[in-house]
């Protein structure tokens, strides 16, 4: 588990649920902006096999994601990406879309973000003449994500149309600036430098500048930063700032059990996360 959550769960909102977003914040490219949550869930997984459809809690682990996209207020429209018909048809019994499989190609360890979503972006525009203003990117290995996070996460996008993106961010256990390589003579060189400051790796850490972490809870985007600069992120990213103890993430056999046990001992609760997992074959 990327960061510790601790035996009370996740802790109490940071971040108040937007009743009605639409009618609060203009979108300054459209007077409706179409918000699409792609949820990206391959077949194939070496640490955790079958991971995306495995039981979590009594439900598919995709479904977590599924049903938190469902509440969000601001998110329009739910389409899973995957090369797995398994994984299309459970998903389409939690609420989401399938319209299109992946490709084979697209779908491979080494895969990145980037043409996955691009493939997407393409095939809808192409089949449907459908383009989203926004992209939130939710990965099915954050399940106990917080609905109003997604809200927060586009409404700060949409507050700030200069930036490419956002992307959820914490403060990470160890400081960069306290790690070295090992050059080609085998003597540590520092990773990172710090202008003014020599010999950062010998201050105390509360005199080093404060870093963050892409924790890949959630990360949102305009889809012309996908299409036009052939990224995900761009340049011009915006934080969303989260506590160590606001978020998960299912990287091993571990995190799944712990994070698995706080849910069915109640330490977390469908309140706490503002949604609750059920299984439908449409959309409230």
């Amino acid at each position: 588990m990327g960061a510790g959550i601790g035996e009370q769960g996740l802790g109490n909102r940071n971040l108040a649920p937007v009743p009605n977003p639409q009618s609060l914040i203009p979108n300054p490219k459209s007077p409706m902006t179409e918000i699409l949550a792609l949820i990206p869930a391959r077949g194939g997984s070496k640490s955790i096999p079958r991971k995306n459809i495995r039981p979590f809690a009594g439900h598919p682990l995709i479904a977590w994601s599924i049903a938190a996209a469902r509440a969000a207020e601001t998110v329009t429209r739910i389409i899973v990406s995957t090369d797995d018909e398994e994984i299309a048809a459970v998903a389409r019994r939690y609420g989401a879309e399938v319209p299109f499989m992946r490709p084979p190609e697209l779908a491979q360890d080494d895969t990145p973000d980037l043409p996955v979503f691009e493939h997407a972006l393409r095939v809808l525009e192409e089949g449907e003449n459908y383009r989203p203003e926004i992209i939130v990117h939710l990965r099915p290995t954050s399940p106990l994500r917080k609905v109003w996070h997604i809200d927060q996460a586009v409404l700060r996008l949409l507050e700030r149309p200069e930036a490419d993106s956002i992307r959820s961010v914490s403060p990470p256990s160890q400081n960069p600036f306290k790690m070295y390589r090992i050059g080609a003579d085998g003597l540590l060189q520092a990773l990172v430098e710090v202008p003014g400051m020599p010999e950062a790796y010998n201050m105390p850490r509360q005199a080093l500048p404060a870093v963050y972490w892409h924790n890949g809870y959630i990360d949102a985007f305009w889809a012309d930063t996908v299409m036009e600069q052939h990224s995900v992120s761009g340049r011009r990213i915006l934080p969303l700032t989260l506590s160590a103890e606001e978020w998960i993430d299912l990287d091993t056999p571990e995190d799944w059990a712990r994070a698995e046990n706080l849910v069915q001992r109640g330490s977390i609760t469908p309140d706490d996360l503002g949604f609750e997992v059920q299984g439908t074959g449409s959309r409230d």
